[in-house]
């Protein structure tokens, strides 16, 4: 599944080729050449990862890490750290301030391409285009499609993105406002009871085979997607 990617570095012919390679992958890439803004595009909306050049003119890419790492709204942002500078102790400084992979210049597209999957699968997986099946539902991102029990689920592009985004967080509540960031974005200003009017029409396909119940709802915190399969339905 494509990525919302922001590439902060600031020689342009770098920027051009690790920008070209995204694209044939399939990424969105949006482009900043310093910290500060970088920061304003992190203001309108949050990516899906960060590639981070540590070398930046005037704040360099350790600081916005951690200013990146200091805000709840931005901590969970997945950054890999790109750097000409490859000793022990500046891989684990990197590390230490947040980042979740660190790539020493020069390194091959195919590298990248592959260490931002693998970045986005363990921390973003809603964001890759990985099958996850869990509780009897399986659901297929690359094709668009949902099953229950293998019977052919039909959903609306929102309740499809927010079941991806469910199926690939179980167990975990979600405030309505977390969803709407995850699945709405963070820059879509609708109500929070919006959230509610989807849930129940998600709900409302997986009722038939009880798949609903997957779906909790925890008073007074949001919702939670369970792992544990329905009870079939007792015979008399």
């Amino acid at each position: 599944m494509p990525a919302n990617i922001l590439l902060v570095e600031d020689e342009p012919a770098i920027q051009e080729l690790i920008a070209a390679n995204l694209n044939r992958a399939g990424h969105h890439v949006v482009r900043a050449a310093d910290a500060e803004s970088a920061q304003r595009i992190v203001r309108e909306a949050l990516p899906d990862l960060i590639l981070l050049d540590w070398m930046l003119p005037g704040a360099s890419g350790i600081e916005f890490a951690r200013r990146l790492r200091a805000d709840e709204r931005t901590r969970a942002i997945p950054i890999i750290m790109l750097t000409a500078r490859g000793e022990e102790q500046d891989k684990v400084t990197g590390l230490e301030t947040g980042a979740d992979d660190y790539i020493t210049k020069p390194f091959s597209p195919r590298e990248l391409v592959a260490r931002i999957k693998a970045v986005l699968r363990r921390r973003a997986p809603q964001a890759t285009e990985d099958a996850v099946e869990l509780g009897g539902l399986r659901l297929d991102p690359s094709t668009h499609r949902v099953t229950a029990s293998d019977k052919a689920l039909t959903l609306g592009p929102t309740e499809f993105r927010l079941l991806h985004f469910l199926m690939t967080h179980p167990e975990r509540v979600h405030s309505r406002a977390q969803l709407l960031d995850q699945v709405w974005g963070d820059h879509v200003f609708v109500e929070e009871r919006t959230v509610d009017v989807h849930i129940r029409r998600l709900r409302s396909v997986l009722e038939p085979g009880g798949y609903d119940a997957l779906i909790q709802t925890v008073r007074g915190s949001g919702y939670r997607f369970s792992t544990q399969a329905p009870q079939p339905p007792a015979t008399r």
